[in-house]
Order: C-alpha cells, then sequence, then structure tokens
C-alpha cells in the first residue's frame, strides 16, 4: 500500500529535477530512500547525519542563500528536539522551510515516547505564521506538499502519518471540506480522523467538516457550518484540545460549546499497534460516537 512517506520521497525526487531552487536536508531517517536523488543532485540532498538542531540550522541557512529547503524527519526530531533552532534559525531569521514529518503521534508505537509526538502542532501555534498541513491519504499529501514547497517562502509543517483514510478527498490549502450535512452540531475531522469520525457519526443528524489545513484555521468554514447550534467537537490525531483556542476565537461572538478529543496528556507505557492506541485514547469509531453523541445529545 502507497503510504504518505513514500508519495513524499516520489514527489520530492521529482520536484528535485524540476526546480533547482529546492534542496532537501535529512536527519539520517529516509536518507537511503534519497539515494537515487542525492546521486543525481549531491548538492541539494544533504544528510546531516543524527544531528537534528544541525537540520534545522542547516535549512535556514540554505533559505537565507535564496534556496527553498525541505527538512525531513520523524516529528519528535523535527519539531521537538530542535525547537530552538526551529524559532532562531527560521522564525527569527524572517526565512521559510518546509519541515515534513513522519512518526506522528502514535506511528511506531514499538518506537516507545521518543519517537512519538503528539504536542507537536501545539508547539508550532507558539510560533507565528505558520501553516500546518495534516492530511489524510497519499494523494492528500501530494498536492499539499506541492503547494507548500510552491508557498513563496513561507514556513510550512507537512504532518506526515502512516495512519490514513481509504479514501482521498478534494481538499483546498487552508480550507475545510464538508464530507457530511447535518442540524445538530458540527465534528471537525482532521486528517487521518476522517474515516473513524465518519463511521461514528453515520445515522447521526450532524455535519462532518474535514480539515487537511489546521493553520491557518478555516475559522469562516466553521462558522458557515455551525448554522444556529454552535456546538463543535475537535477530532485531531495529535495533543486533545490543540485547536480548541482557534474554534472559540472563530465562535467568539455567539454562545457555543466546544469538545476537544484527540491523544491525551496522559502518557500510554504500552507498545500495541496504531489501532490498539487508538482504543485507549478513545479515537476508535466506537468510542467516538459514545462521546460525540454524549456530547451534541
Amino acid at each position: 500500500m502507497d503510504t504518505m512517506r513514500d508519495r513524499f520521497i516520489d514527489v520530492t525526487s521529482r520536484l528535485l529535477d524540476e526546480d533547482p531552487r529546492l534542496a532537501v536536508v535529512l536527519a539520517d531517517i529516509t536518507a537511503a530512500a534519497f539515494a537515487p536523488a542525492q546521486q543525481r543532485h549531491p548538492d541539494r540532498v544533504v544528510n546531516v547525519g543524527i544531528r537534528e538542531q544541525l537540520l534545522i540550522g542547516a535549512a535556514g541557512g540554505l533559505a537565507l542563500t535564496g534556496m527553498r529547503p525541505i527538512a525531513h524527519t520523524f516529528a519528535s526530531f523535527l519539531i521537538e528536539r530542535p525547537f530552538e533552532q526551529v524559532k532562531l534559525d527560521l522564525v527569527h531569521q524572517g526565512v521559510g522551510a518546509v519541515l515534513v514529518s513522519a512518526a506522528g503521534s502514535y506511528d511506531w508505537p514499538a518506537g516507545g515516547r521518543t519517537h512519538m509526538s503528539p504536542g507537536d502542532v501545539a508547539l508550532l501555534d507558539t510560533l507565528p505564521d505558520w501553516t500546518v498541513h495534516v492530511p489524510g491519504h497519499p494523494d492528500e499529501a501530494e498536492q499539499l506538499l506541492r503547494h507548500a514547497v510552491a508557498d513563496g517562502d513561507r514556513n510550512v509543517y507537512v504532518r506526515l502519518s502512516a495512519h490514513q483514510n481509504a479514501q482521498a478527498l478534494p481538499v483546498e490549502a487552508g480550507r475545510f471540506t464538508t464530507a457530511r450535512q447535518g442540524s445538530r452540531g458540527v465534528v471537525l475531522a482532521v486528517g487521518p480522523m476522517l474515516d473513524a469520525v465518519l463511521a461514528a457519526t453515520e445515522g447521526l443528524d450532524a455535519t462532518v467538516l474535514y480539515a487537511a489545513t489546521v493553520r491557518p484555521f478555516d475559522a469562516a468554514g466553521l462558522r458557515a457550518a455551525v448554522g444556529e447550534r454552535a456546538d463543535v467537537v475537535l477530532v485531531e490525531p495529535y495533543l486533545a484540545g490543540t485547536s480548541a483556542n482557534e474554534a472559540h476565537a472563530a465562535l467568539a461572538d455567539r454562545p457555543h460549546r466546544v469538545l476537544g478529543l484527540g491523544v491525551p496528556r496522559e502518557e500510554h507505557r504500552h507498545y500495541g499497534s496504531i489501532p490498539e492506541h487508538l482504543s485507549a485514547y478513545g479515537l476508535d469509531a466506537a468510542s467516538l460516537r459514545e462521546r460525540i453523541g454524549t456530547f451534541l445529545w
């Protein structure tokens, strides 16, 4: 099965052939897969080794020269470990890069806590002017990656996952997509959470919105969907409540309620599998149906 990470490697390798401004910076993760591209473009595919702070520093340096760098590794090593460099070498310097992660919140349970980053999007929320894409399917990942590379010199985070939906939806960067219409509240499913949300709300009179881009937050799209009943459930594949403030701000002029569902702050100290972790977090379809139904009805 084609994964988002597979598509990232394929698309980025082709983009390197097409765009002389593009460069890829790696920290060992996925380096072998980029070996053919590195042979063709040895000056624009750089592996800094297991030095994640240098990964971001090098991306910032390339951006200062006018290049459009893509930095890639696991989310915990891309956002959390080198956060000071993200803050200083990109944002403070006024330059942009495309950060593409893998192994987000629960993708590789056997890797343990060091390879899990449910707080990555919340952490980026402490910095200004980031675009954050959370695709739910390889086709969406390709579309949003291409958009990110072409998005001027903005800082963009593309959060890839091994957890994905069965089908892609037509997505537009920065806009929510209506997956189902209803009248008793809105459930916003982010990225790979869509299939579980659709199963959980089957037969329920609720609107389901789909977000493959979460920053900037589509406040207008949420406002248009809530109608007279401004009850909103957020279902995110990272830290629960990460987008709650965005939803509150979007609905600040009307009475509303927001329930944030996602990965809890409590650490689950078991390996297991992705489905087992989703069940433990209450993010499987059966658990979501109970939690959403209780809130909206």
